[in-house]
């Protein structure tokens, strides 16, 4: 094996999760601000619009993250799904459900009809950034993992109070996120409306971080392994939810956005720093933890996906940045009459 490679490719995948993250982050904050600060159907289509043409390719990210995952470290991949595949299977139904509810919400001219997808899209958009902080938190937590890397986890083993606060923290982290999107993204009532909402809960969101700070010093031992660094980028990641609040208040949404996109990424970066060099923890016994060492693919594997990456990667990207280029403009409610 290529330890070089494995590593690249670990932070890769590291890489993938943060801009799913962030890109997806503000896509479930904007579903949630569909039940807190739209109050009308008009207001609600306005709020779909400004993701519309972006969600979906957002969503990509996760995919090719599973998918590296499953090419360069089969044995990280085989144990994460066949032990937390309640959870994952969940947010996947959750973002199927999702888009079906963005197409099909205004095919009939019925109330009832259009609520129901309605609330479908808050409740995953509402669900799946909590059962995201979930999963996170159990990884550096640690599962019972035995020596042959089978895992045998009861929902108790990943729903604790330690991952019950890492998924709030990056629920309330992704609605912050979504709601200095729709000031970008939107003009009128609706972004101060929006503005206004983020002023209040942007002091939630610094008090739950820290909180899952805290409890990671007690439940994991990523300080441990890694504190001379995630210290620093802890205290990144408070001054950067100072900033954002700063920002709020002086309406300067770009910056304040900016803020929040900074603390998605540092709060991943933070928990792939921490397991670093492993990808799973073992609570069973650390000498049964997966690393990026055997838990990896062969020399041929990790050398050829390495050469499609860098071939691929910059006409994705590329792809990407063009599209939001294109659909840079602000929503204005008054041509969005039709709901």
């Amino acid at each position: 094996m290529v330890p070089m490679l494995s590593e690249v490719w670990f932070i890769l995948i590291a890489v993938l999760f943060v801009g799913f993250l962030f890109l997806e982050g503000f896509d479930f904050g904007v579903g949630m601000a569909m039940r807190f600060v739209a109050k009308t159907p008009v207001e609600r289509r306005v709020l779909i619009n400004t993701i519309g043409p972006v969600w979906d390719g957002n969503e990509v990210w996760l995919i090719t993250a599973g998918g590296a995952m499953f090419a360069a470290f089969p044995n990280w991949y085989a144990t994460l799904f066949s032990g937390l595949y309640m959870p994952l299977v969940i947010m996947l139904l959750l973002l199927i459900g999702r888009g079906v509810a963005f197409e099909f919400r205004s095919k009939l001219d019925n109330p009832k009809w259009r609520d129901t997808w309605d609330w479908t899209i808050f409740i995953s958009s509402l669900l799946n950034p909590l059962l995201w902080g979930v999963v996170f938190a159990a990884l550096m937590a640690g599962l019972p993992i035995d020596s042959e890397m089978n895992i045998y986890a009861s929902v108790f083993d990943y729903i604790t109070p330690y991952t019950l606060i890492g998924g709030i923290a990056i629920t309330l982290l992704c609605f912050l996120h979504g709601l200095f999107f729709i000031t970008l993204k939107t003009t009128g009532d609706l972004q101060s409306r929006a503005r206004e909402t983020a002023k209040k809960i942007v002091y939630a969101v610094g008090i739950a971080l820290v909180t899952f700070v805290a409890a990671s010093y007690f439940y994991t031992d990523i300080f441990e392994v890694r504190g001379a660094i995630l210290i620093p980028i802890f205290a990144l990641i408070v001054l950067a939810v100072v900033l954002a609040g700063s920002f709020a208040k002086k309406s300067r949404d770009g910056w304040a956005f900016t803020m929040t996109g900074l603390t998605i990424a540092l709060t991943v970066t933070s928990v792939f720093v921490g397991l670093f060099p492993r990808v799973m923890v073992s609570s069973l016994n650390h000498t049964f933890d997966l690393t990026i060492h055997n838990a990896a693919s062969g020399d041929y594997s990790l050398k050829v996906m390495t050469i499609v990456a860098v071939t691929l990667l910059p006409f994705v990207l590329g792809y990407q940045i063009w599209s939001y280029y294109v659909f840079r403009k602000r929503i204005k409610e008054e041509e969005h009459l039709e709901y």
